[in-house]
């Protein structure tokens, strides 16, 4: 048993997704993990499809902190902030107190990205990257009727169909000319619009929120191609960014995320990353399916077995139940071309090298029937 613990940093999916299959492997050597909130356990992707359900904060919340530690055997520290690491001692500073570590793991998450926005309503402008953001927007619509939201990418979409879901008028604000454009090739992104848009969903494309002022009780947003609209709520969701300056300051190499390796570990010994925050091979991938492979192996690493992560096809599931859409990208800059085929119910889109081979693909409506055929049928770039 090791005398001092591996300590997790984070306790959103990763970090306990870590914790549990660390316990799978080993019972008994002594595991912290510290969380800057309450440190419950929830599922942070059913915050973007709460609201058609009614589920309430408590509704969501699955285990408390003190379950969790029952659970895995271990300390959980809550409401707690760790202001530096010493990765030559194997120490960190924990609110002004000095912990030492056998082995660190960095699931940090990441931030959502602040818009520059103008006006004394700006810092009204909500997001939610978590429960307790969740509880507070929700509170903030409560007996409210039209919602804005800022971004038509993943989380965008989702809350967008969620909150019409709920009954609410929605209004979908976003610099690109498509939905979904960072993943869906434009017919795909049109057939989601199409359908969103028949929910009474409305988007205003190409164009930016610039300021945002009060008026009375509701907020009044300028466009950037003049146009003004009202909304008694403004939800941003323009995407997220991983936290880094935590490691930065302790000399561990982050680009985009913390940059990690086949085995999740950082340039430095005995610290690793995992989730929305960890960039491999130049990726951020903020989805649940890189969580689960990279958390495995991880547990593996830690527990004496040494294990780099083996990503299979990880096809991304979009939660907008109006248009049912699965997605497996492409490679980016892979060469190839779509081949799309739409009809009423549904649309396919298929992405093939230049010898054929099917390199990813977007399934929407009743094609979503087709997924598991076309993950077996992937081959690489």
């Amino acid at each position: 048993m090791n005398r001092q613990p591996v300590v997790i940093i984070g306790s959103g999916l990763a970090g306990y997704t870590l914790a549990r299959e660390f316990r799978k492997l080993d019972g008994e050597s002594a595991l912290t993990i510290i969380s800057t909130d309450h440190g419950g356990f929830y599922s942070k992707p059913m915050l973007s499809n709460a609201f058609a359900q009614n589920k309430s904060v408590a509704a969501l919340l699955n285990k408390s902190a003190a379950q969790m530690a029952d659970e895995l055997k271990a300390e959980i520290i809550t409401n707690a902030y760790v202001t530096s690491i010493d990765p030559a001692k194997r120490q960190l500073t924990l609110n002004d107190l000095t912990r030492c570590y056998s082995r660190l793991v960095l699931s940090v998450g990441a931030d959502p990205i602040r818009l520059s926005l103008q006006g004394n309503g700006a810092d009204a402008v909500l997001s939610v990257n978590d429960l307790d953001d969740y509880g507070r927007f929700r509170a903030a619509i409560e007996g409210k009727h039209e919602i804005v939201i800022l971004g038509a990418g993943l989380i965008g979409c989702e809350f967008a169909s969620d909150l019409a879901g709920a009954g609410y008028s929605v209004r979908v604000i976003n610099p690109g000319t498509q939905v979904l454009g960072s993943l869906l090739p434009p017919q795909a992104g049109t057939f989601m619009q199409r359908r969103l848009e028949a929910k009474g969903i409305r988007f205003e494309l190409g164009t930016t929120a610039q300021k945002v002022e009060r008026v009375g009780d509701r907020l009044r947003l300028t466009l950037a191609n003049g146009d003004a609209i009202e909304a008694d709520a403004v939800l941003s969701a323009a995407g997220l960014r991983p936290r880094t300056s935590l490691a930065k300051a302790a000399g561990i190499s982050v680009q985009r995320g913390i940059v990690v390796d086949a085995f999740l570990q950082t340039n430095l010994a005995a610290i690793y990353a995992l989730g929305d925050c960890a960039e491999a091979n130049g990726k951020v991938q903020p989805f649940v399916m890189p969580i689960m492979h990279g958390a495995r192996a991880l547990a593996a690493t830690l527990t004496g077995n040494p294990t780099a992560v083996a990503y299979p096809h990880m096809p991304v599931t979009v939660k907008t139940p109006d248009c049912p859409t699965v997605i497996v990208p492409p490679e980016p800059d892979t060469a190839g071309e779509w081949s799309i085929t739409e009809y009423e119910e549904g649309l396919g889109a298929l992405f093939s090298g230049p010898d054929g081979t099917l390199l990813g693909f977007v399934v929407q409506g009743a094609a979503t029937a087709e997924k598991n055929r076309l993950t077996q049928q992937l081959g690489h770039p």
